[in-house]
């Protein structure tokens, strides 16, 4: 098991570089590798100035740019709180994403990435990494699996887990509006089923 959860985005990119991880209005599908590069350039753009580990940060917007934030902020050893700094919109494929000030702090913080690090709700990064091996137990996840997810409803505990499940499992995430049921993004894959919130009810729960 991985050890952080940065350490759990660059395994799944390592092992399933060029299969589906998420498919979103705007985005259309990005591959894992691809998903890896987007985070990993939000990433760029938060270290880019001053931000000590365990700073909290947030983002409700409906984006799939608030995903990548929140993967991104892991990376680098912040904490995922409402009550937390909101993040520059100039990190989200603006003038701060992918900033090459940010490239040597961001590849100096990962010894100082631990699972001890508070991430969200009174949880440390390893506390969710063992939530997510029990979770994943159950749900049977894995990499051929394709899981319907609402993006209006993004900033919810329940989408959250669901998108961090989906990032353990190795699983493809597809946005789409609220209700919306099945749909074909590819005529050869089959459409995942409407998301079902219950079994991610209370994972955020210290």
């Amino acid at each position: 098991m991985a050890a952080t959860l940065r350490r759990l985005l660059v395994q799944r990119a390592a092992r399933l570089q060029e299969r589906p991880a998420l498919t979103a209005p705007g985005w259309d599908t990005l591959s894992y590798g691809q998903f890896r590069n987007r985070v990993e350039g939000v990433a760029l753009g938060l270290l880019a100035a001053p931000c000590p580990t365990g700073t909290a940060v947030f983002l409700t917007e409906p984006s799939p740019w608030t995903w990548a934030a929140e993967v991104a902020a892991a990376c680098c050893g912040l904490r995922w709180e409402a009550e937390g700094e909101p993040l520059d919109p100039a990190l989200l494929g603006g003038t701060r994403f992918n900033s090459e000030e940010g490239r040597g702090p961001y590849h100096d913080r990962e010894d100082a990435v631990h699972g001890g690090l508070p991430f969200h709700g009174g949880l440390d990064q390893e506390a969710v990494l063992a939530r997510l091996v029990r979770l994943n137990g159950r749900l049977g996840w894995d990499h051929d699996s394709r899981i319907a997810l609402p993006l209006e409803h993004l900033a919810t505990p329940e989408v959250r887990a669901a998108l961090w499940s989906a990032l353990y499992a190795g699983a493809h995430a597809d946005f789409g509006p609220a209700g919306s049921g099945p749909r074909r993004w590819f005529s050869r894959v089959e459409a995942p089923a409407p998301f079902d919130a219950a079994p991610f009810v209370d994972f955020w729960k210290a």
